[in-house]
């Protein structure tokens, strides 16, 4: 795999600490849209899964997003023009995030925040001690200033600007159901357990979806990924996608 500008991170089957993460590997809240060089993320893996269920998992994700992007086509335009309307281009926001076996990938959404939303956020983490700590104990902001009015706070609470990572399933880079996908410097919060985020591929919805989200702790999101990747199966993932629906539709911990 060639270099994407973090270092290598080795990690036993012992699931020993993470290596510390050198080069300045990109934080949560960048926002470049460019494509990212990083080092290869390297995994001796201490979780195996059986090959019948990945198949199978994967051919379950290849028609459930087929069968989703017929359906919803109208409303991928509907939201594009919506965006380009109230912020201008581009529509599509992608930021790197790590998948299976650490590789990396560009993760795609509809972009929510205004273009110049990496200096807002410094500027008020700089200036507001109490944004700051929010900031690094869940990477989230309640109440942040890089969302484009309106349209950018509907389509988070929906959880609607996910959409196009449909592309990133059809493409083998995600699943249905998994972890969310983190950034490399996020996986340092998984410390001996990364091995479990990297043993599967991140998913569009998970546990930590339907566990309450933005409400719980990162250490509670951890906790959750690693009991997942540990366990799962076709009948979890079901479970997960059906337990989904209410809690988009109720929004928990959406923001």
């Amino acid at each position: 795999m060639r270099s994407v500008g973090i270092s290598e991170i080795q990690v036993s089957a012992a699931l020993r600490p993470l290596a510390v993460l050198e080069r300045g590997a990109q934080t949560c809240g960048a926002h470049d849209p460019r494509p990212i060089e990083a080092d290869s993320l390297r995994v001796s893996a201490g979780i195996t899964h059986d090959n019948s269920e990945y198949f199978g998992k994967r051919w379950v994700d290849v028609v459930f997003t087929l069968v989703i992007f017929l359906a919803l086509w109208p409303v991928f335009l509907c939201i594009s023009g919506m965006i380009y309307i109230r912020d201008g281009g581009p529509i599509i926001y992608q930021h790197t995030r790590i998948g299976r076996n650490g590789r990396p990938f560009a993760c795609l959404k509809f972009r929510t925040m205004v273009k110049d939303g990496d200096r807002i956020l410094q500027q008020l983490l700089a200036s507001d001690p109490a944004a700051r700590e929010e900031w690094d104990s869940a990477r989230k902001l309640r109440d942040d200033p890089r969302i484009i009015p309106g349209i950018g706070n509907f389509l988070r609470k929906t959880s609607l600007d996910e959409l196009p990572q449909l592309l990133n399933i059809l493409r083998g880079e995600m699943s249905f159901v998994g972890p969310r996908p983190v950034t490399a410097s996020e996986l340092e919060h998984y410390g001996p357990a990364v091995d479990a985020y990297l043993s599967v591929r991140p998913g569009l919805t998970g546990p930590w979806q339907v566990s309450g989200r933005s409400d719980t702790s990162y250490a509670d999101r951890v906790r959750f990924d690693v009991a997942y990747a540990s366990e799962n199966s076709m009948l979890k993932d079901l479970a997960i996608m059906a337990m989904t629906i209410p809690a988009v539709i109720l929004r928990r911990g959406a923001y």
